[in-house]
């Protein structure tokens, strides 16, 4: 059955398919990645911690990893409550609110850093009143736990500072996770949930462990392309963070200004860091999401 299927494929076969797809994969992904290892084993190892160590570039990784980090859970949370939301009910503007959820992908990063930064400014619409209670919060916080830090951690202000980064990310994670998971909620049968009920689950058992264990593979999945996603951004947070060395400035910032110095070596170093560190990352999340789904067959 496989050889009559093979035989009638419109595309060539697999020794050519996969010809083609190795070399479009080598020249588009793994080329430009050799080049960055190469360009960064010219440097000896003193120059190399130098690079990828020092204070300002540690702080630079902090922001960065602990944002994305963050927004990648905010966003599997109310991702998961969106998807349900379109895929268990009709509603007027449904369609739109579907097409508001892709609106990220196909808006210009730079744009949706200017349209954030003007919503969330001091004198926006939400900054204009949201920013004083951020500001009392942080400082009852700070009152309360002054060995804690707050004022450095969150930030006084919502936009050119921490929480400016934290909401360009979530705003351009968040289509990730909601289409992973709509397949997976349009798969999984309201029926499994009415006959959980009829053998006396009550609605957080449904939820723990009917519902859940369905979800959690594609919920995994969703988390690590929303985390991978706001790890290398650059457009849409570069102009609400206020880029702060040591406080607001993300990595990919700080790679952009070691080229405009002409530190190449520099720059591609740190580059090889998250590199390196986001295959680590996407890597244990994938083995996560098997054994997740070994847990769940067992």
């Amino acid at each position: 059955m496989s050889s009559v299927r093979s035989s009638r494929s419109v595309l060539p076969g697999f020794g050519l398919s996969l010809g083609f797809t190795l070399a479009y994969l080598g020249l588009i992904v793994l080329v430009p990645l050799l080049a960055a290892f190469i360009r960064t084993s010219e440097m000896s190892w003193a120059d190399f911690v130098t690079a990828v160590a020092s204070p300002r570039v540690l702080a630079s990784y902090k922001l960065s990893f602990g944002a994305s980090f963050l927004a990648a859970l905010v966003n599997s949370f109310f991702g998961l409550i969106v998807a349900w939301v379109l895929v268990r009910y009709s509603f007027f503007g449904k369609r739109v609110v579907d097409a508001l959820v892709d609106l990220p992908f196909a808006l210009p990063t730079a744009v949706a850093g200017i349209a954030l930064t003007a919503i969330y400014a001091n004198n926006g619409w939400v900054g204009g009143w949201m920013e004083p209670v951020w500001t009392a919060a942080v400082a009852k916080l700070d009152a309360w736990m002054p060995w804690a830090s707050w004022k450095d951690w969150l930030g006084l202000k919502i936009a050119f500072d921490r929480p400016g980064v934290f909401i360009a990310l979530t705003f351009i994670g968040l289509p990730f996770v909601v289409r992973t998971l709509q397949p997976v909620l349009e798969e999984l049968e309201p029926e499994l949930e009415e006959a959980s009920a009829s053998l006396g689950a009550n609605r957080w058992q449904t939820i723990t462990r009917v519902i859940f264990p369905e979800l959690l593979p594609a919920l995994i999945t969703g988390f690590a392309m929303a985390f991978a996603r706001a790890l290398g951004e650059y457009g849409s947070v570069v102009f609400i963070a206020g880029n702060m060395p040591m406080h607001s400035e993300i990595t990919p910032l700080l790679i952009i200004t070691k080229l405009e110095q002409y530190d190449y070596h520099g720059a591609t170093a740190i580059a090889v860091v998250m590199l390196v560190s986001s295959f680590c990352l996407l890597l244990l999340i994938n083995l996560l999401q098997k054994w997740s789904r070994r847990h769940h067959r067992v």
